[in-house]
């Protein structure tokens, strides 16, 4: 049996693609179901945000393909062009005509109907860089000069973001840099001044935005404003709550009636939760898990120091992204604007998101190349 993109057929490399296809296939199922009635009554489209999802699909399916084709060492000569274009396209967000405004953030690029959000492109911008300047410098990580490349590119993009204002996008930015570090080899010093570091900017930067202290209010007690900060988590707990053990049915969710904000994006989880209950988010979480678990395989089978951060990195980007935003939907830290990988509305998300899939496995069919990056 032959596998197309490969010289054989690889059980791995099944896996991962199974689970990518299972869980975009579920985002467009729960998008459609999520946000169906609200399209209906806003756009007069009831498949407006399906239709998106599955274009999304496809060019993610084409992303997937085409990265998996090119040899990744070759992208190494492109670290610092990736840098600037992401740069340039997170300052485009600011400039009017070309940036897009919602509910007070700019966070997008285009019209009002076709749109991308640079940040998701930086985070994965952020892996390759580190990846590539960690196996170049991986004798010198114990020197501090040595991270500053990586720090001044992580924090150029985080100050970018949370300018938006997106500070769960820069959370998220911030946790996969200190990752990447730690993955490199960072020393017990330096892991404790940066975890320090984070532990004091958080809250500052919580303080300077006065909507950020009302969503800590909201989530320590989000019955004291109902009608204000706490009603979004209040839904989403209602939700979660009605689908108990197995579910109210699919598309039989009552919380997607203009009652849940941001049903099909941020909080689509809690729509699942009502739909197909806690053993059926138990199932789609697994297959996280299983993707995750699979990638970490490929970093530990890779012969060269890049490849394995670059697939290991990825693999963080993912298990963040998800573990922050199923958190905040279960009302377990504050609410943040974070979508669910793969599964949220969001062509940008999902086309960035299969081709970083599509990179990994680039690297794990060029795996046993020789290289001047040595083993970790």
């Amino acid at each position: 049996m032959k596998f197309k993109l490969f010289k054989s057929f690889d059980w791995l490399v099944f896996g991962i693609i199974a689970c990518v296809v299972f869980l975009a296939g579920t985002g467009c199922v729960m998008v459609f179901s999520a946000s169906y009635y609200s399209a209906g009554v806003h756009l007069n489209n009831e498949y407006y945000f399906l239709i998106k999802q599955i274009i999304g699909v496809v060019l993610g399916l084409i992303a997937l393909v085409a990265l998996s084709l090119v040899n990744y060492r070759k992208l190494i000569k492109f670290k610092w062009w990736a840098v600037l274009a992401s740069v340039v396209l997170l300052v485009l967000v600011f400039i009017p005509g070309i940036g897009v405004e919602n509910y007070g953030a700019r966070r997008w690029i285009g019209s009002s109907s076709l749109t991308f959000q640079p940040s998701e492109i930086a985070k994965f911008v952020l892996v390759f860089f580190c990846s590539i300047h960690l196996s170049e410098n991986y004798e010198k990580i114990k020197n501090f000069k040595t991270l500053l490349p990586m720090l001044a590119v992580g924090g150029a993009f985080c100050l970018l973001v949370i300018l938006e204002p997106n500070m769960s996008i820069t959370i998220c930015m911030a946790l996969i840099l200190f990752i990447m570090l730690f993955l490199g080899g960072l020393s017990k010093k330096h892991f404790y001044f940066m975890a320090g570091a984070g532990a004091v900017a958080v809250p500052v930067l919580i303080l300077l935005e006065p909507y950020r202290i009302k969503r800590i209010m909201a989530f320590l007690n989000p019955w004291a404003s109902p009608q204000g900060e706490g009603f979004q988590l209040i839904q989403s707990l209602y939700a979660l709550g009605s689908g108990g053990l197995f579910g109210v049915g699919l598309f039989a969710s009552r919380q997607k009636y203009l009652f849940l904000p941001f049903a099909e994006s941020d909080f689509i989880f809690a729509i699942m939760g009502e739909e197909i209950g806690f053993f059926g988010c138990v199932a789609v979480l697994s297959v996280f898990a299983m993707l995750i678990i699979l990638l970490i395989k490929i970093a530990r089978s890779v012969s060269d120091r890049y490849g394995s951060l670059l697939v290991a990195g990825v693999a963080s980007v993912i298990a963040v992204q998800t573990l922050l935003n199923v958190a905040v939907v279960t009302g377990s830290i504050p609410p943040t604007g974070l979508t669910l990988p793969f599964i949220s509305a969001g062509s940008s998300s999902l086309i960035v998101f299969m081709g970083a899939i599509g990179l990994c496995l680039n690297v794990y069919k060029n795996r046993y190349q020789n290289t001047i990056f040595k083993k970790i």
